[in-house]
């Protein structure tokens, strides 16, 4: 009988007009209504302006008929219909506000957001305190004019006050705002006319020390000293005092549980010095005290603001030296330190976020400047040219343009270190060679899309690191360069000419370099014996060229070679057999050669070696059981012992000048141990012979982003979880006995139960198959009349709200009485 009436008693509700049941509150529809007929709207904003991109058009929902409560903009309460939030900023309103706006009919009314429309310079009527409901009040930016009623004292339930705008705030309405509004957390005031407020009656907003959280006063005419007690307050984040020129005061001692984030006293009277506890404000992000009269040293402490991304200083008297720690700030992508009486001996910021210009220099005072691995645009900076006092300069990996002529260095007599690689906007003139940097002794030049040899570098006498890689230089090595290599620079430590188009005869390394790298070019010819003359060599790279003959057998003597990588060239001959006792071999990579004979006995000697790549050659020999004994080579255990906050290689590779990948082919079951490399992020076990289930402890990989088993003889589940929800089909392919997500084949425990189920879990929870059918003929004829009402009628959002109250009362009884019934069981 009830499945019968129900669903009649709810179609004859769908007859009656839907204005009834209409949810908004016939008085504040009505209000509303008046207050929109009372402007009109022009949607054309200024480009400065934020509503400029997306301006709104909330108001035109607003018709007569419907439920307000469904308008955009507008919030009701759900039980009394009432309307209690109004947010129409950005919505282009035009037009005065008169004092008998409906407006201010809406007694419930909690939020207001009014910001960035045009009320033509009309008044903040008193009856803005009829309001008291209010929370949240934003009038910023809307051109009210005049004097801020002293009835916005009585909205005491104030939590976000934002007047922002070209009106005057007195004192009497100032003290008692401050008094009532005791819950404030945000106020903002900018460019209100607040000059008849002294310093000391700034003093009261320590009766908001424990709520306020963000406040803003930026040009409003204050005059006096500001307390410094409130910007130490205990949970103010933001700061806003700039462009108040009258304004003084200093900072206050911080602790560390101040949670200042944003902080700016520019254009203010602020002085004093800027104090050492200023290091203790961890969570400041934006510091900007520019045009102040701070004076004093800049503390070191600076260092430690870690997640500082603005650092703003210019304008003041500040002095003495610009603290290396600033170098610490990696976040920092904007500082401006200029017009103070810094005494620089060096500016260390690389490795930051920094953006921008360089612009020119004022000083040339400067020794050191690096400012590699920046986000700097716009031209190279012509004053650098007159830091004669210049040592190190290094510009690497930046966004600069514009022309670097070479020449103009030869005024840096100083000048050691030159560091301008990965600069591929840049234009070098490098071809004049008369009287160039002549104490240069470190040069990087790496990828500036240089197509010929520097000619300056034949005048440089005490040349000891030399980087020209990954550019388009072709031809033969100048026969200078190998004169300058064997006679002259003799402390030269570092050669990288890899990634160019390099041809003829190789050059010689001198004794005393330990870096030789010469990788990917089109060098051919012997190996010449004279290589033996470089025993201090560390990495040696004469990979991807089209060299012959024999390798020359001494390299496997040099103590300190640690990667010795000649692979894909044309070498014979055998693999150097006579590899000393406690040498340094890390990476041995000579595949892709012709290289013929046996392993040598002597690679077990080899106890540090990572990586042996052998392949591709005509080498006849058993596979040797003594390279067991070579433990680094033969487990993941440097792949395990990683550290979880670094990054990049820490297991294979020198340094920046070498970094190795090895291909890992596994036959048999996959190891369990393979879940112990947490910072894996390739695996590629496909086309091998693998057998057995793949781990379930391999879920715990999580910074793997790509994974194939394909093509092997796994079975079983495939696991779930952690990064192997995010794999297709495709990382299982060939493995017919595998079943699970994300296949399409089921496991056999994983199979869904009959959606009919008898099981006596089903009957005991109420849900058994006989109360499945009978809701579902419920439903279907409750269904097919109200489908049929909707078709013509359309949707009444009266009915939805209808419904779902009822059915969520209902649950609520039911889930109480079911409670009720566990209690008396119990």
């Amino acid at each position: 009988m009830v499945c019968f009436f129900l669903p009649l008693f709810l179609l004859l509700l769908t007859q009656f007009p839907a204005n009834i049941c209409s949810l908004c509150n016939h008085l504040d529809n009505y209000a509303l209504l008046q207050f929109k007929n009372s402007f009109v709207v022009n949607t054309s904003y200024e480009w400065w302006s934020p509503c400029y991109s997306n301006p709104s058009m909330k108001i035109e929902s607003w018709n007569n008929g419907t439920d307000c409560c469904e308008w955009d903009g507008v919030t009701c309460n759900t039980v009394s219909g009432h309307v209690v939030g109004l947010d129409l900023s950005c919505n282009g309103l035009e037009g005065k506000l008169s004092p008998n706006s409906t407006i201010f009919q809406l007694k419930e009314l909690r939020r207001l957001n009014l910001a960035f429309n045009d009320f033509l310079e009309s008044p903040i009527y008193y009856r803005i305190g009829d309001l008291v409901s209010l929370t949240h009040l934003n009038l910023s930016s809307t051109r009210f004019g005049g004097k801020i009623p002293s009835t916005i004292s009585h909205l005491s339930k104030l939590i976000s006050l934002d007047l922002s705008g070209s009106m005057r705030l007195d004192l009497f309405t100032w003290k008692r705002l401050i008094l009532n509004a005791t819950n404030l957390r945000q106020l903002h005031l900018d460019d209100v006319d607040m000059s008849l407020i002294d310093g000391s009656s700034l003093s009261q907003l320590m009766n908001l020390s424990s709520s306020l959280v963000s406040l803003s006063l930026a040009q409003t005419g204050l005059q006096g000293n500001f307390p410094s007690n409130i910007i130490s307050s205990p949970n103010l984040h933001e700061l806003e005092l700039s462009s108040n020129q009258n304004l003084s005061g200093q900072l206050p001692k911080f602790n560390s549980s101040t949670p200042l984030r944003y902080l700016d006293l520019s254009y203010t009277a602020f002085s004093g010095e800027i104090p050492y506890s200023i290091g203790k404000l961890k969570s400041l992000t934006q510091l900007t005290l520019t045009e102040c009269y701070f004076d004093g040293l800049l503390p070191l402490s600076l260092g430690n603001l870690t997640q500082l991304t603005s650092l703003n200083l210019a304008g003041n008297n500040l002095k003495g030296e610009i603290p290396s720690s600033l170098s610490k700030l990696t976040h920092l992508t904007y500082l401006d330190l200029q017009v103070n009486n810094f005494s620089v001996s060096e500016l260390g910021l690389s490795d930051n976020q920094l953006t921008g210009s360089i612009g020119e220099f004022s000083t040339y005072s400067l020794r050191y400047l690096s400012l590699s691995n920046n986000n700097i645009q716009g031209d190279f900076p012509n004053s650098i040219y007159k830091f004669q006092n210049l040592s190190d300069l290094s510009l690497s990996s930046t966004n600069l343009s514009g022309v670097v002529n070479f020449h103009q260095f030869s005024n840096l007599k100083e000048l050691s270190f030159l560091d301008l690689s990965h600069n591929s906007f840049l234009s070098l003139n490098i071809d004049s060679a008369d009287h160039i940097l002549q104490n240069l002794g470190v040069l990087y030049l790496s990828s500036c899309n240089i197509n010929k040899f520097p000619k300056f570098l034949a005048r440089i006498q005490n040349l000891q690191e030399l980087d020209l890689s990954n550019n388009k230089i072709q031809g033969k090595v100048p026969s200078w360069f190998h004169e300058k290599l064997l006679r002259t620079w003799k402390d030269i430590q570092h050669i990288d000419l890899s990634y160019n188009k390099l041809q003829g005869v190789l050059p010689i390394p001198p004794y005393g370099i330990q870096l030789f790298l010469l990788s990917n070019n089109y060098f051919t010819g012997d190996i010449a014996m004279s290589l033996c003359n470089a025993s201090s060599l560390n990495v040696l790279n004469l990979a991807h060229n089209n060299l012959t003959g024999a390798i020359p057998q001494c390299l496997g003597t040099f103590p300190s070679l640690s990667v010795f990588d000649m692979h894909m060239n044309n070498l014979y001959g055998s693999i150097p057999r006579n590899f000393s006792k406690e040498n340094s071999f890390q990476t041995i990579k000579l595949n892709g050669n012709r290289l013929e004979g046996t392993m040598p006995q002597s690679l077990a000697r080899c106890t540090k070696l990572e990586v042996l790549d052998l392949g591709d050659n005509n080498i006849d020999d058993t596979f040797p059981n003594w390279l067991e004994t070579l433990q680094e080579l033969q487990n993941f255990r440097e792949m395990m012992n990683v550290i979880d906050n670094k990054t990049g290689l820490q297991y294979m590779g020198v340094a920046n000048y070498y970094n190795d990948s090895v291909v890992v082919t596994i036959k048999g079951n996959i190891p369990q141990s393979l879940s112990y490399l947490r910072n894996l992020e390739w695996l590629d076990l496909s086309r091998n012979k693998l057998r057995g289930e793949i781990p379930m402890a391999l879920t715990k990989l999580n910074f793997l982003s790509f994974l194939n088993f394909s093509q092997n003889h796994l079975e079983g589940i495939i696991p779930n979880g952690q990064q192997f929800n995010t794999f297709g089909n495709d990382s299982y392919e060939g493995n017919t006995m595998l079943c699970g997500f994300p296949l399409s084949k089921s496991c056999k425990n994983d199979e869904d139960r009959s959606p009919y189920s008898t099981s006596n879990d089903d009957e005991e929870s109420g849900f058994g198959w006989k109360t499945v059918v009978i809701g579902y003929g419920c439903g279907s004829v409750f269904g097919m009349l109200l489908g049929y009402n909707v078709f013509f009628n359309g949707k009444p959002q009266w009915l939805s709200r209808l419904v779902e109250s009822i059915f969520s009362i209902r649950l609520k009884r039911t889930n109480n009485r079911a409670g009720a019934n566990r209690r008396r069981i119990n």
